[in-house]
């Protein structure tokens, strides 16, 4: 099933997409939250398929607006450094393939819809993509063995884990770079295990501005979903809505030659097969972002 989270009407709420249409959770027995619904485990995702099956209240996908899947995940747990080519691109730098998955977080506010425009920040130009495959949490879970890992996984989604390179840059850890406000576009849904199959062979393109710019495979991971899983709940305990983007591949704009960064009017798409697409533009960093209190 693709699991989305839609508004229509002024309410936002669950849906399953159905071929060029949502199917509207409401009053199916369903949580009308996504993290909700992932709690409530499969008696909530029986209750998703009879809504399909059974004719629940359907609406065109072109009439409502898809909101990231999970509104405000309790964690985003970003992978670093993961996919070869990527590593190869930065060796300049001093990049070199990681002994364990280098972990890094974005705040939960950088949760933003998956065809949203998406910010450059008023602080920086320095704007950069990144298309990743991203798994959702769908147990809360602590030591869990590799070959468990599928067990705790609610679905995928893609991820552009936009960055601020200078930000990034100016100290050892590089949360701040990452999480500025927008900065973790996602979706267009969650796509659970048994439609997405293997997580480990799947195509991810990146294009700016239609320009092909990532073109690589999930199978290229240094560390696959299940290890990512392993490691991090070996020191603290993932809970259900968590999302974890898992790396890009090569082809990000800091490494072109000359660099090409994101500028105002650019638009990013992001697609992975088996999932679908996600598209969002640059816009400059609205004013009605200063808030003090």
């Amino acid at each position: 099933m693709k699991l989305v989270t839609f508004t229509h009407g002024g309410s936002t709420r669950t849906g399953v997409v159905d071929g060029d249409e949502v199917v509207d959770l409401a009053g199916s027995g369903a949580p009308n939250e996504m993290i909700a619904l992932l709690e409530a485990g499969d008696s909530a995702l029986e209750a998703a398929r009879g809504a399909v099956a059974g004719g629940g209240t359907r609406y065109a996908l072109s009439d409502v607006t898809l909101e990231s899947p999970i509104l405000r995940p309790p964690k985003i747990l970003a992978i670093g450094v993961n996919y070869a080519d990527h590593i190869a691109e930065a060796a300049e730098s001093g990049m070199k393939v990681p002994e364990f998955p280098v972990l890094f977080n974005k705040q939960s506010t950088s949760a933003h819809p998956p065809f949203a425009p998406f910010h450059m920040p008023r602080a920086s130009s320095a704007l950069d993509y990144e298309g990743e495959l991203g798994v959702v949490i769908g147990k809360p879970c602590r030591h869990v063995p590799k070959e468990r890992a599928h067990e705790v996984i609610a679905g995928y989604t893609i991820v552009n884990d936009a960055t601020v390179r200078d930000w990034q840059l100016r100290t050892p850890t590089m949360t701040i770079g990452k999480s500025f406000d927008t900065h973790c576009p996602m979706g267009p849904w969650i796509v659970t295990p048994d439609e997405f199959g293997d997580p480990h062979t799947h195509d991810l393109k990146t294009w700016v501005n239609g320009e092909l710019r990532q073109n690589s495979n999930t199978k290229h991971l240094v560390f696959d979903c299940f290890d990512i899983i392993e490691h991090l709940s070996t020191a603290f305990t993932l809970e259900v809505g968590d999302v974890i983007p898992t790396g890009t591949p090569g082809g990000v704009g800091i490494a072109m030659k000359p660099p090409q960064l994101l500028k105002v009017g650019d638009v990013v798409k992001i697609a992975i097969d088996g999932i679908g697409e996600i598209e969002n533009g640059v816009i400059d960093e609205p004013a009605d972002t200063v808030r003090i209190g």
